[in-house]
């Protein structure tokens, strides 16, 4: 499924962002999850490798369905 997020929503969401989850075992390496909005007010979840060669893993709008209204902490 596309998701219709451009580069530069990414870019602004990681550079606004903080770091929420931290996954240092990640199958794809050493990993963590931020939260972040856009200039247009777009929450997004970006999950990057951790440097010298930054990689984005995923991106998506989180839910809150799975997420409370802080878009940091998952719903148990």
């Amino acid at each position: 499924m596309k998701r219709a997020i451009d580069a530069f929503e990414i870019e602004e969401a990681v550079i606004a962002g903080d770091i929420i989850e931290d996954y240092p075992d990640d199958k794809y390496g050493p990993s963590c999850l931020i939260v972040g909005k856009t200039k247009a007010g777009r929450v997004l979840h970006v999950q990057v490798s951790y440097p010298p060669h930054v990689k984005v893993i995923t991106v998506y709008e989180p839910s809150l369905n799975e997420w409370e209204s802080d878009w940091k902490t998952r719903k148990s």
